[in-house]
């Protein structure tokens, strides 16, 4: 087996089409290290062989609109996996397999919009009701 050149904690999950959006598939998703190896990918019990990989993309985006990190995009002909990234000089270096890096802008679901605002209504009700 490779050798371990990195790892890093990670959110992730397992879903088709864009994944670029605060939503319920990120609420659930896996919490682990991503570990990359000479060879492969693993987060808990995923394993992703390099030849595996049909299309790879990183893309560079922002949290919040401040905070920097990436989402790698990762599709094998059985799934599509995507990993949540804390920025890092690890992924702007050359990486063991083949991608192509991108720009991505962080949106948001209808699932996500409607969570927080009920979170900010009852939010503006409990301060009304402590100012009474």
């Amino acid at each position: 087996m490779g050798e371990l050149l990195h790892q890093c904690i990670t959110k992730a999950t397992i879903a088709e089409g864009n994944q670029l959006k605060h939503g319920p598939n990120w609420i659930f998703a896996r919490r682990a290290f991503l570990k990359v190896y000479e060879d492969r990918l693993e987060c808990g019990d995923w394993l992703i062989r390099y030849e595996d990989i049909k299309d790879a993309t990183l893309l560079s985006v922002r949290m919040n609109l401040v905070i920097p990190g990436y989402v790698l995009q990762v599709a094998t002909d059985e799934r599509v996996h995507h990993f949540g990234l804390n920025a890092g000089s690890f992924w702007k270096s050359e990486l063991p397999f083949a991608l192509t890096r991108a720009k991505g802008r962080l949106g948001y679901s209808l699932f996500s919009l409607t969570l927080r605002a009920i979170l900010v209504g009852y939010l503006l009700y409990w301060l009304w009701q402590r100012t009474r």
